[in-house]
């Protein structure tokens, strides 16, 4: 009975002094908890060219949030952008700050920033009584260039003639810092491309048009846009031609129906629709693909200059119907619909050779809805000539070829109403007048001499 006595008096003794030790043990272990916060930053920009909104947030579940500092260094200074203490709230501070958002705005202006590397310093320490009461802390470093310079970007050559609906070339230089750059026609961007090796450096060549359907007078100039983001325009003298285009009617007949539209059997017609009706989903629907699809061949183009001297056309062949012709379709002596023909109709014998206007790769090559079996060609810095209504293709895609070398022979595959070539050329996806490519004065006037100084 001693023994267990001595036993109980013991615990009596000891247990409250571990309980004791335990509860001080964990009171200390949440005051001194070793778990840093968390931090964000976003964006982290490469370049700073104006001011830009960071957006930081801070989160801290232990012993919530203390102090948030924001700093930009730059050729041994320092300025502080955002200094926030968070006030200790409760027992262990449960209802302070455990997480925070703001958004910090940094302006190279305000903060007298140089040109080029600043330093981005974000600091937020807890409330943690580690590290000798300043807490655990968290950062996030990132260097950026300043740059809020634009670049540069003015024309060389001097006059640009274009006619409505054609192609104008303008020459012009861009400055050394310069990432993108090219021409607008009101809001249609058009993007240049280096010169060549034999140019000086920053020279650029740009082929543009004001589409054929403009109206008004469009606002035309130079722009340039740098890695950090900066933006200039430059003008640039300029004439557009204004002209009319023709317009023509077509009678679709039931045996015209009858002939094309099994070649449209897969498309998605409505259940129990007409003939007509299934023509006209054709006409209006498909042709907006069609040409969205060939708009969309532009990234395909290649920088250099694929093309030289004036283009050929289908020989002993006669123009059928021109470019932006307004046709009206009647069925039945009513009228049904409106579109118009973005290209030039080209008629000689049956399944006649078609010939590639100039040097060029083939960056499509098969069936194009309306348009039948179709080749495209790249000719080098966004211009691009179509070939259309085929009846046999003779090439293959990425195949390079030479002006005059076989494509295919005409036929009167899609829509046509009878064996001919429909023929096109795209300045960065946009049809333009072919008839201005096959006439040699004018490829000298107004595409030779501006880039024969460049040659030198």
């Amino acid at each position: 009975m001693g023994k267990r006595k001595k036993r109980i008096s013991l615990f009596l003794t000891v247990g409250p002094l571990i309980i004791i030790l335990g509860a001080l043990a964990l009171f200390l272990s949440l005051i001194f908890e070793g778990e840093r916060p968390k931090l964000t930053v976003t964006p982290l920009p490469e370049f700073l060219s104006g001011s830009r909104v960071l957006n930081i947030a801070a989160e801290d579940r232990g012993r919530g949030l203390r102090r948030l500092l924001v700093t930009m260094s730059q050729e041994g200074r320092k300025k502080t952008i955002l200094d926030r203490l968070f006030a200790f709230r409760g027992l262990l501070n449960r209802s302070g700050t455990h997480r925070f958002q703001t958004g910090v705005p940094i302006d190279p202006s305000r903060l007298n920033l140089t040109q080029g590397r600043a330093d981005l310093e974000v600091r937020v320490w807890d409330s943690s009584r580690r590290n000798g009461g300043d807490g655990n802390l968290s950062i996030v470093l990132h260097s950026m260039i300043v740059d809020t310079i634009p670049p540069a970007v003015r024309a060389v050559s001097r006059q640009h003639y274009v006619n409505l609906g054609g192609t104008g070339l303008v020459v012009y230089q861009a400055s050394s810092d310069t990432a993108e750059s090219g021409l607008y026609v009101g809001k249609i961007f058009f993007p240049g491309y280096p010169a060549g090796k034999t140019a000086r450096p920053g020279i650029h060549v740009c082929y543009f048009t004001v589409p054929f359907d403009t109206r008004g007078s469009p606002d035309i100039y130079l722009w340039a846009r740098d890695r950090a983001g900066n933006q200039s325009r430059g003008g640039l003298y300029y004439h557009v031609r204004r002209r009319t285009f023709r317009q023509a009617r077509l009678n679709i007949t039931d045996r015209f129906l009858k002939r094309v539209l099994p070649s449209f059997t897969g498309y998605p017609f409505d259940p129990g629709s007409s003939d007509i009706d299934r023509f006209l989903k054709i006409n209006r629907e498909l042709r907006r693909e069609n040409t969205r699809m060939f708009r969309e061949l532009k990234s395909k183009t290649v920088p250099e200059r694929l093309w030289d001297g004036a283009w050929i056309r289908l020989g002993n062949s006669a123009t059928m119907a021109r470019f932006a012709d307004h046709r009206t379709y009647f069925y039945k002596g009513k009228k049904i619909d409106e579109q118009t023909h973005l290209g030039v109709d080209l008629a000689s014998l049956a399944h006649a050779r078609v010939p590639a206007a100039n040097n060029g790769r083939v960056i499509f090559a098969g069936p194009v809805g309306i348009y039948g079996l179709t080749v495209v060609l790249d000719h080098g810095q966004g211009i691009a000539s179509t070939y259309s209504h085929l009846s046999s293709i003779s090439v293959a895609m990425d195949q390079q070829v030479t002006k005059g070398e076989t494509l295919g022979f005409t036929g009167q595959t899609g829509l046509a109403a009878g064996d001919h070539l429909h023929f096109g050329v795209m300045v960065n996806g946009i049809f333009v007048n072919p008839v201005e490519w096959w006439d040699g004065h004018w490829i000298r006037d107004n595409i030779t001499r501006k880039l024969a100084p460049l040659e030198k």
